[in-house]
């Protein structure tokens, strides 16, 4: 009898779910026939193959109501990034997608233009005033925009890491006639994703550091626009080519000297087909 090779293996495999939701079928294909072959090509033990188990295992351990061990692994190896990249293809005058991140919270304070989003003042706060239009790709101011925004603290900890009822740094606005919207914050610093779990080891194993450059997090929409999910970024940030989730685009890299932070933000329209 003939000895089924490691191809005729994988083949098999594949037929096995060959079946059931077309979606589903063709993801299930790609990711057998990759991770058959990450193990073929690389040689993989028993050992590590339970180590990469037991690395899972503690990862979904790790996660909780305000913490997402998941999501910062997705963000680390630069899948969240690509996401981002594939499913906001728009053209080049809208404003450039950045990863989500782990800190968003629901709910955030509806804020007046010009209004501070500083709730919980911390000595080490340096004020910053943020600014700008949101405007479509023909330069055309956008009334009623929605921005949803939310940053670091200046002691390098988001307000949900304090607590899970903590809120600080948040708010909602809205774009005002001429497409303009400001608001009273604090400039943001680097700081270090979360390292005291199996990401941070994996970090550490790969002598990567785990620095995000200062930034401040956007979520831009409007009706009848694609939204987008951004970032500004210190242009004075040591980190900015070495960002430990690789969310850093030339485009969204600001000056936040002096007290003050212009960014405008371009959406696209919906076309026929979604966007």
């Amino acid at each position: 009898m003939t000895k089924l090779t490691a191809a005729q293996h994988t083949e098999q495999v594949i037929k096995a779910y060959s079946k059931g939701d077309p979606r589903l079928v063709e993801v299930m294909k790609s990711v057998i026939t990759h991770l058959h072959a990450i193990v073929t090509e690389t040689n993989l033990t028993h050992e590590e193959w339970f180590d990469a188990i037991d690395f899972l295992t503690r990862t979904g351990q790790k996660c909780d109501n305000v913490r997402q061990e998941f999501i910062l692994l997705s963000d680390t190896l630069g899948v969240s990034m690509l996401l981002e990249m594939i499913n906001h293809r728009t053209g080049d005058r809208a404003t450039e997608p950045t990863v989500f991140g782990p800190f968003h919270v629901d709910g955030s304070p509806q804020r007046r233009s010009g209004e501070s989003i500083i709730d919980s003042p911390l000595p080490t706060d340096e004020p910053l005033e943020v600014f700008g239009r949101v405007l479509d790709t023909n330069s055309r101011p956008i009334r009623g925009a929605t921005l949803d925004v939310w940053q670091v603290q200046s002691n390098g900890l988001y307000d949900v890491q304090q607590g899970a009822s903590v809120r600080n740094l948040r708010g909602m606005f809205t774009s005002g006639d001429d497409g303009k919207f400001s608001f009273r914050t604090v400039r943001p610093v680097d700081y270090s994703v979360p390292d005291d779990g199996p990401v941070g080891e994996m970090l550490r194993g790969a002598k990567r550091h785990g620095y995000r450059p200062a930034h401040i997090h956007f979520v831009v929409s409007a009706p009848g626009h694609v939204p987008v999910t951004t970032h500004v970024f210190d242009a004075k940030s040591p980190y900015l080519n070495s960002d430990a989730v690789f969310g850093v685009r030339d485009s969204l890299v600001v000056s936040m000297e002096n007290g003050k932070c212009e960014k405008d933000f371009t959406l696209e329209p919906v076309t026929r087909s979604g966007g």
